[in-house]
C-alpha cells in the first residue's frame, strides 16, 4: 500500500515537472470575459522641431541653437521641468533681445557669422548674461576669460566650487558634486584654461569645467559640459553614473537645472518661474505599493485603511496575475479583483504592474497590439525565461483586466516588474492609453523631479508620457523603520527646492513596513508636503508642463500673461522679492504667499498684475 502511494506521488511529481518544463499553463478565466477588443497601434514618431519652442516674449531665457542636430531637446525638457520660461531660436539678433542667452551647443567661427560673434562679444559688456557651451574659438576667448579649450573623454565627475555653490543656493554636499559617468567609462567634455576668468567648477582631474567672467552688470560663463546631452542621456536611461541607485539623495540633474534657475533669476528682473509642487508647497510625497505576490493583495487592504485614516490617497500597482507559473500562483481572480475594487472605493489609485512581472520584460518583443485575454497567457518559466509575452500585451491586457473588473476605473499609471525598462516602453504606454510611468530609480535618473519621455528613449521625438522616479523603496535594507531618519533627511533636502519623493512599499508583510509608513506620513505632513497618488500628481504636472508665461511692464505695473492649452490649477508662480499682487485684477483666482502666487481655481488664461 505504501509502495503504491509512493509510486502515485512520484508519477504526479513527474507529470507536474513535465507540465511545467513543457510550458503547461493554468489560466484563470473570468466568466465570459474577452478583450480588449480594439487594436492598439504605435503612433509614428514626429521629431521635435525648434519651431515648437520659438514663441514667447523677451522676459524668457533664450537659447541660440548653433546646431539643430544637437541635443537641444534634452535641455528644453530640463528647463520645462524646473519651470523656466524659454525660447529656442537660430536668430542671434532675436536671442540678444533677452537678458540671459545660452549659446548651444558650441561657439565657434564655423557655426556663427562674424557679425553674430561680434554681437555676442558685446552682449555681456552691455549688461547681458551669456552662457557658452563648448567655446571653441571665433575670437570669443577673451569675453569668456579663457585662453584655451581642449576635449576629453575621461571625466567622471564635476564639482562646483563652494563659493559658487552657495551663490546658486546649493547647500548640500551632494549638490556640489555631479557624477558624469560610471566607474569604467568617461563622458565627452571640454576643459578650459582660465585667463581673466574665475574657475567656478572643476572636473575630477582638476581641470576647469566652468569659467565665469564679470563685466559689471554683465557676465559670461564658459561651460565645458554639454548640458543638453547630459540631460538627454540621463533622462533616456542611456548614461551610466556612479553611485547608489535607490534610498539616497542623488540630485545631479536637479543641480544642473537649479544652477540655470539661479542664473535666470539673477539676470532677468522680470523672472517668473513655475513651482514644482502643487499649491507651492515645499515638496511632494507620492506613496506607491507594488502588488506582485499573492499575500500582498490581501494585505493591501490594511495599508489602504491606514492611508485613508491619514487622509492620503496612494497608488496601488497591481499585477493582474491570472497565469500560474514559476513566479507565483494566481491571485488576480474574482477575489483579487474585488479587493482592487475595494481599494478604488477607498479613494486609492489603481494602476498596472503588468501581467507576467517578468525579470526579462526589457527583452520581450513589442507585440502587435492585438493581444487579448484570455488567449494572451505569458508564462514565466524561470528567472531568465519568459514565454509568449510582449510589451503591448503586458500593458493592454493588464489595463483591460483592471478596468473591466472595477467599475468607473480608468488606469493611467504603470510600473514594470523589477523596474525592467524596454527602450520602446514610452511609445507603447502612449499606444495603450497610459500617461504616467514610474519605471526607474531616482539614483539611476539622477533626479528627484519628473520628466517627459521620448520615443525609443532617444532624443528626437517626444511622447506624452511622463516619468516619476522612485526615491525610497522597502527591500534593500530591513527593518525599514531603521531607515526612517535617513528618509526624513532626504525629505528635508528635497524641501529646499520643491523635490519629489516617490516611495515604494510592497505590502507583502506588515511589521516594519507598515510602521515605516505610519511614521513617514505625519513627518511629511509636518513639513507641509503635498501628499497624494501618482495619477493626481501626474495630471497636475502634465497641465503644468504646457503652461506659458510672459512678463512685461505696462503702465507702471508688471503684468504676467499666463496661458495653457487646457485648464490648470493649484499652480504656484515664483516672483521676485518686492512684487505685490493686485488680487482684484486676477478676479480672485490667485493669492500671494510671500514670493509665491498660487492660482488655486482652474484657469486656462490669466493675467497677474503686480506693483513693483
Amino acid at each position: 500500500m505504501k509502495r503504491s502511494r509512493l509510486v502515485v506521488v512520484l508519477l504526479l511529481l513527474i507529470a507536474a515537472a513535465v507540465w511545467f518544463l513543457g510550458g503547461g499553463k493554468t489560466v484563470y478565466h473570468f466568466p465570459g470575459l474577452s478583450g480588449p477588443a480594439q487594436t492598439d497601434s504605435l503612433r509614428p514618431p514626429r521629431n521635435a522641431q525648434l519651431e515648437d519652442f520659438n514663441k514667447g516674449g523677451k522676459s524668457r531665457l533664450a537659447i541660440l541653437v548653433t546646431d539643430p542636430e544637437s541635443d537641444w531637446l534634452g535641455l528644453a525638457h530640463g528647463l520645462r521641468t524646473i519651470g523656466i520660461p524659454f525660447v529656442l531660436t537660430r536668430d542671434y539678433q532675436a536671442a540678444l533681445a533677452h537678458k540671459l542667452v545660452l549659446v548651444y551647443p558650441t561657439i565657434s567661427g564655423k557655426v556663427l557669422s562674424t557679425e553674430a560673434l561680434q554681437a555676442l562679444d558685446a552682449f555681456p559688456r552691455k549688461g547681458g548674461t551669456l552662457l557658452g557651451f563648448q567655446v571653441l574659438g571665433g575670437g570669443m576667448n577673451d569675453a569668456f576669460g579663457i585662453s584655451a579649450a581642449a576635449g576629453y573623454r575621461t571625466h567622471k565627475s564635476l564639482s562646483i566650487e563652494a563659493e559658487q555653490a552657495s551663490a546658486w543656493d546649493l547647500r548640500q554636499e551632494e549638490e556640489r558634486h555631479i557624477p558624469l559617468a560610471g566607474k569604467e567609462t568617461g563622458m565627452a567634455t571640454y576643459a578650459f584654461e582660465a585667463s581673466s576668468g574665475k574657475v567656478l567648477a572643476r572636473y575630477d582631474d582638476g581641470r576647469a569645467a566652468i569659467v565665469g567672467r564679470d563685466f559689471g552688470a554683465g557676465r559670461t560663463l564658459a561651460i565645458g559640459l554639454d548640458f543638453g546631452a547630459y540631460l538627454a542621456k540621463i533622462y533616456n536611461g542611456r548614461q551610466e553614473v556612479d553611485g547608489a541607485y535607490i534610498n539616497v539623495y542623488r540630485p545631479a540633474v536637479d543641480t544642473v537645472l537649479r544652477a540655470l534657475l539661479a542664473l535666470y533669476r539673477k539676470a532677468e528682473p522680470l523672472a517668473v518661474t513655475l513651482s514644482t509642487v502643487p499649491d507651492g508647497k515645499p515638496l511632494s510625497l507620492i506613496v506607491t505599493h507594488d502588488i506582485d505576490y499573492g499575500k500582498s493583495i490581501v494585505n493591501a487592504q490594511r495599508y489602504a485603511e491606514v492611508e485613508k485614516q491619514s487622509g492620503v490617497s496612494a497608488t496601488y500597482f497591481i499585477q493582474t496575475k491570472y497565469v500560474r507559473d514559476w513566479n507565483d500562483d494566481i491571485f488576480y481572480n474574482q477575489a483579487g479583483a474585488a479587493i482592487a475594487g475595494k481599494l478604488h472605493g477607498q479613494g486609492m489609485e489603481i494602476a498596472s504592474h503588468s501581467v507576467a512581472h517578468s525579470r526579462v520584460f526589457s527583452t520581450v518583443p513589442m507585440g502587435d497590439g492585438k493581444e487579448r485575454y484570455p488567449d494572451y497567457a505569458p508564462f514565466v518559466k524561470t528567472r531568465t525565461d519568459t514565454r509568449d509575452a510582449s510589451i503591448l500585451g503586458e500593458l493592454r491586457v493588464s489595463r483591460f483586466l483592471l478596468e473591466s473588473q472595477v467599475p468607473e476605473l480608468r488606469v493611467l499609471s504603470f510600473r514594470p516588474g523589477h523596474l525592467e525598462y524596454p527602450f520602446g516602453l514610452p511609445q507603447a504606454l502612449d499606444a495603450t492609453g497610459y500617461r504616467y510611468s514610474s519605471s526607474v530609480a531616482s539614483g539611476t535618473a539622477a533626479t528627484h523631479l519628473p520628466f517627459r519621455l521620448n520615443y525609443n528613449r532617444e532624443n528626437k521625438a517626444e511622447t506624452p508620457i511622463y516619468e516619476f522616479p522612485i526615491t525610497i523603496e522597502d527591500e534593500r535594507e530591513r527593518p525599514m523603520t531603521g531607515r526612517l531618519p535617513a528618509a526624513q533627511t532626504i525629505l528635508q533636502k528635497l524641501a529646499a527646492y520643491g523635490g519629489m519623493c516617490v516611495v515604494l512599499i510592497h505590502p507583502d508583510v506588515f511589521d516594519d513596513k507598515l510602521a515605516f509608513l505610519q511614521a513617514l506620513l505625519p513627518a511629511a505632513k509636518k513639513m507641509d508636503a503635498w501628499i497624494g497618488n501618482l495619477r493626481t500628481f501626474g495630471a497636475w504636472w502634465q497641465a503644468r508642463d504646457a503652461v506659458e508665461v510672459d512678463v512685461a511692464r505696462e503702465d507702471g505695473n508688471i503684468v504676467a500673461d499666463i496661458s495653457a492649452p487646457a485648464p490648470f490649477s493649484q499652480l504656484a508662480f515664483e516672483v521676485p522679492a518686492g512684487w505685490t499682487l493686485d488680487t482684484a485684477a486676477s478676479n480672485g483666482k490667485a493669492a500671494q504667499q510671500g514670493a509665491k502666487v498660487v492660482v488655486s481655481q482652474p484657469a486656462q488664461k490669466i493675467k497677474l498684475v503686480f506693483r513693483p
